[in-house]
């Protein structure tokens, strides 16, 4: 019997994630709780938490540079998705929507921590977007 200890024993780092934030509103504590939100969600689900992008602007428009830096960090190798605390985080609708499109035309995962309808036990649930529907 070999004496290497099971993968689940073992240090082992989870798919690269980076979180995403729109904060117009709120101060300080606000934004280090929400930071805290995806920081334990990726804890929780064993992915890696690369850094957080955040938006401190009103999103009348797509680019922004907080935005315009997680394209570029989901283009880099080994890069699963990016993780928000809820759609909203990505502004309002048709600027969503773009967004949206973006991050899944990289490739990369869009994981929603909190869904915009809760699931019927009241529980949050998980939305997983990937390039071309799904």
């Amino acid at each position: 019997m070999d004496d290497e200890p099971l993968t689940e024993l073992r240090s082992v780092s989870g798919p690269l994630v980076f979180g995403y934030l729109r904060h117009v509103t709120g101060g300080a504590a606000r934004h280090t709780a929400l930071t805290g939100c995806i920081t334990e969600y990726c804890r929780r689900h064993e992915l890696t938490l690369c850094g957080v992008f955040t938006d401190r602007e009103p999103a009348v428009a797509f680019h922004s540079p907080a935005f315009v830096g997680l394209l570029d960090a989901l283009e880099l190798p080994d890069t699963y998705g990016t993780v928000i605390p809820a759609l909203g985080h990505l502004g309002p609708r048709p600027v969503a929507a773009e967004r949206k499109r973006r991050i899944t035309a990289t490739g990369a995962r869009l994981i929603t921590i909190r869904a915009a309808r809760p699931t019927a036990d009241g529980a949050p649930s998980i939305r997983l977007t990937r390039q071309g529907g799904a």
